[in-house]
């Protein structure tokens, strides 16, 4: 059974039908409190160990504004496997990680 498809033109007060005009189409706006593009905040947790790395990022993260760029660097294999993870689930960006020698760096946004 084949559907029938049907539009829907958009109807103004004035009476005419079609696409609506330029002006009433909203705008994407940019985030005026991004700082990605700025040099990131540097959170140093070489030695202290998972969970307590996540610990300490989290409570850092809590105090910045949305958008901004935080780079954690870190030397524990199970912050390396579990921060990102965790910052995601908190709802956090992970911009990147450099996994490749220790001490590794996790970038992750607001």
């Amino acid at each position: 059974m084949k559907l029938a498809q049907t539009t829907r033109a958009a109807a103004w007060p004035d009476g005419l039908t079609g696409a609506a005009p330029a002006a009433t189409v909203p705008r994407v706006r940019e985030r005026k409190d991004a700082t990605t593009a700025a040099e990131p905040i540097v959170l140093d947790l070489r030695g202290v160990a998972c969970p307590l790395a996540w610990a300490k990022t989290k409570v850092r993260l809590e105090d910045l504004a949305r958008g901004t760029a935080v780079e954690v660097v870190i030397d524990d294999p199970r912050s390396l496997r579990d921060l990102p993870r965790a910052a995601e689930a908190n709802g956090h960006h992970v911009i990147a990680v450099d996994g490749a020698e220790p001490p590794w760096r996790i970038r992750l946004e607001v």
